[in-house]
């Protein structure tokens, strides 16, 4: 399944000034938040996990929430998705792609998720 989000930088800029670290905290971790540069970064991170939930069918909520994924970079940079063990087994996930871009005033993300089975996605 494949899954895209794409939100606009300045709406994150917003969230983060009205509600400072309470805002990163509502959906990254510490590890995650250690690797935030700015808004603009911080807008991928978003756009990758509601980009996930797409994938899995089930958007952002009880099924999959914002911790249940995670997000780490390679030594080269390149962006990693981890999901919870809950997803992984609710889901039959085998395997995860990410790619997250920013271009002007816009952070997009698409995330491909390999299953052992479809029914379940």
């Amino acid at each position: 399944m494949i899954g895209i989000d794409l939100i606009k930088t300045s709406r994150m800029d917003r969230f983060i000034e009205r509600f400072g670290d309470k805002a990163l905290q509502k959906f990254l971790s510490n590890d995650e938040i250690s690797l935030i540069k700015n808004y603009k970064t911080a807008s991928g991170f978003w756009a990758a996990k509601e980009a996930c939930s797409k994938a899995l069918g089930v958007g952002i909520g009880s099924e999959c929430g914002f911790h249940d994924i995670s997000i780490s970079k390679t030594a080269k940079g390149a962006p990693v998705l981890r999901l919870s063990q809950k997803l992984l087994n609710n889901f039959n996930i085998t395997d995860t792609s990410l790619s997250i871009t920013h271009d002007g005033d816009y952070a997009i993300a698409v995330v491909a998720i390999e299953s052992s089975t479809t029914n379940k996605i």
